[in-house]
């Protein structure tokens, strides 16, 4: 499986203005996995961290009633927009992951949060909030672990993809934990990118990373066990 081969995917017409996270790798990979999945005019789907949009509107695009959720205003407007630019109707809120969507339940839900492990103990600030993920790069996976039966529906279906640096194992663990049935359903291997390159001698100090300068990329599916 190439990097090319993931992206390849009927145009979506897609704005990112600065400090939204631009659609990548992960992205095209997370939406390949959604295209799996069943989704009619009935579906609800929620997109926790929505950045661009651009998983919203490819669920939209597929039929589905989607809400998407994002702590940050501009990520919201994008989202808005690219919906609009693409002929889809997206429902957006504000608000702290699954906060913002209280007592709501879903279908489908995917997510592609910030992963990427960071040195220092302060909070990310501007652009980095839609990468910088705590020491552990676990600081909203962990959280999206908790959070998952609380917002599925007793048949919904979770999707999310993070970094073989994040501990995928213990990502499953945390879905088993929590009673759901997880399980990697995609993954594709590719070079570090800006972020991580920059941090090399931190990450190896660290020991996320020996020689290998190349990174995996998972999908985890999860669903009520």
């Amino acid at each position: 499986m190439t990097v090319d081969s993931l992206t390849a995917a009927p145009r979506l017409r897609c704005w990112t203005p600065p400090g939204v996270y631009r659609p990548q790798t992960d992205t095209a990979l997370l939406t390949r996995a959604l295209r799996r999945e069943r989704i009619t005019s009935r579906t609800k789907v929620l997109d926790l961290g929505t950045g661009s949009g651009a998983l919203a509107v490819e669920a939209a695009r597929r039929g589905a009633r989607v809400t998407a959720v994002d702590i940050s205003w501009r990520a919201l407007a994008a989202a808005w927009c690219n919906a609009l630019l693409n002929g889809q109707t997206v429902r957006v809120r504000h608000g702290d992951l699954a906060s913002a969507v209280a007592g709501c339940r879903f279908d489908l839900v995917v997510t592609n949060p910030p992963y990427v492990p960071a040195p220092g103990g302060a909070p990310p600030r501007g652009r980095a909030r839609a990468w910088d993920a705590g020491t552990d790069g676990r600081l909203l996976i962990d959280r999206i672990c908790a959070v998952a039966p609380t917002v599925l529906r007793p048949a919904g279906t979770l999707l999310m993809v993070h970094s073989h640096l994040n501990g995928v194992e213990e990502t499953l663990a945390r879905f088993r934990a929590a009673g759901l049935h997880a399980e990697v359903v995609d993954r594709v291997r590719l070079p570090f990118g800006r972020v991580l390159r920059s941090r090399l001698t931190w990450l190896r100090e660290r020991g996320l990373v020996a020689d290998r300068t190349t990174e995996e990329l998972v999908v985890i599916r999860a669903e009520h066990a």
